[in-house]
C-alpha cells in the first residue's frame, strides 16, 4: 500500500504551523528544477502560478493562460516529488462557467499534473464552485485583494481594500471562505493593517504578497526573488539574489569562446580508438 513521503507536508500540516505560530514559506514555480530548488531550499508550499502567462510566456498579464499550460507545468514540478505542498492556480475561465466543468478541471490537476491543492481567485460570488471542489474532496486555497483576473474590471495591477468599504468586503469574504472549508487564503495587494486583522481573525493561514509582514506566510515568484526576472518589479518584492547577472556573464563568455576557437578543447571532445585512429590516417 502506498503511504505518503516521510515529512510530506500537507494542508493539517501548515494548519499546525498557524497554531503554533510559525511562519509558512512558499514559492511559486513552474518547472523541475525550480521545484527541485525550492524544495531542497525548504519551502512549504510551492505554488504552480498562473503568474507563468507573465514570468515564462513574456505576456502582460494572465488572462490567456490555459488549463493544459498549467497542468503540464505542474506535472514538472510534481515530477520533483517535493516536500512542499504542490498547489496549482485554476486560470481564467476554468472555474467561470458550469459547475461540473469547474470540478472537471480541477480534477485533472489532481488526476494529470499531480497536484495536492488547487488555488482560485475570487470571494463569495465563487461560493459554489468552492463548494463543489471541497465535496470533490480537494483542497481550495483562496485569493483575495488583487485577484489578476480581474485585472481588466480593476483597470490595471492595483493596490485593493484601501477604503473601508472594500476592506470590509475583503475581511467579510475571508470569514466567509473561511467558513466554507478553504485552509488558506492568499492575501495579494493590499494594506499591511487590513491584512493584520484577517489574519488575526481567521484560524487558517494567511499568505501574503504585497499584504506586509503580518500574514502567516509568504509568497514570491521564483525567477523574481532570484533575480532572474529583467522587468520592472512590484514594491513587495524583494530580490535576494542576481542571477540575471550570472547567467548574462556566462553566456557572453560562451559566445566569446566558440568566436574564438576555444571552445571545445581537447578535453572536451571525443576520441577514436587507436585501431581506428591509425585507420584513417
Amino acid at each position: 500500500m502506498h503511504r505518503p513521503e516521510l515529512g510530506k507536508k500537507t494542508v493539517l500540516f501548515l494548519a499546525q504551523k498557524k497554531t503554533k505560530g510559525e511562519k509558512i514559506a512558499a514559492v511559486t514555480a513552474f518547472d523541475f528544477p525550480t521545484a527541485r530548488i525550492a524544495a531542497e531550499a525548504g519551502v512549504d508550499i510551492i505554488l504552480v502560478g498562473d503568474s507563468l502567462g507573465m514570468a515564462l510566456q513574456g505576456r502582460e498579464n494572465t488572462l490567456k493562460v490555459t488549463m493544459d499550460d498549467m497542468v503540464y507545468h505542474t506535472s514538472l514540478v510534481a515530477r520533483a516529488r517535493p516536500p512542499a505542498l504542490v498547489v496549482s492556480d485554476m486560470p481564467y475561465g476554468s472555474f467561470h462557467g458550469s459547475i461540473e466543468k469547474s470540478v472537471e478541471n480541477a480534477c485533472r490537476f489532481i488526476k494529470e499534473g499531480g497536484a495536492e491543492a488547487v488555488k482560485l481567485e475570487g470571494g463569495r460570488k465563487r461560493f459554489q464552485v468552492i463548494e463543489a471542489l471541497l465535496n470533490a474532496e480537494i483542497p481550495v486555497m483562496a485569493h483575495l485583494g488583487l485577484t489578476p483576473q480581474s485585472v481588466l474590471r480593476m483597470g490595471g495591477f492595483k493596490v485593493q481594500g484601501k477604503l473601508r468599504e472594500k476592506a470590509r468586503e475583503i475581511l467579510a469574504d475571508a470569514q466567509a471562505l473561511e467558513k466554507l472549508g478553504v485552509f488558506a487564503i492568499v492575501l495579494e495587494s493590499i494594506p499591511q493593517e487590513l491584512a493584520k486583522k484577517i489574519s488575526a481573525n481567521l484560524n487558517i493561514p494567511t499568505i501574503g504578497i504585497g499584504a506586509g509582514p503580518f500574514c502567516d506566510g509568504q509568497v514570491l515568484v521564483f525567477s523574481d526573488l532570484v533575480g532572474l526576472t529583467s522587468m520592472n518589479l512590484p514594491k513587495f518584492v524583494r530580490q535576494y539574489a542576481d542571477t540575471l547577472a550570472i547567467w548574462q556573464k556566462a553566456l557572453r563568455e560562451y559566445v566569446r569562446d566558440v568566436q574564438s576557437a576555444a571552445f571545445p578543447d581537447d578535453h572536451e571532445s571525443y576520441h577514436l580508438h587507436k585501431d581506428i585512429d591509425e585507420f584513417l590516417k
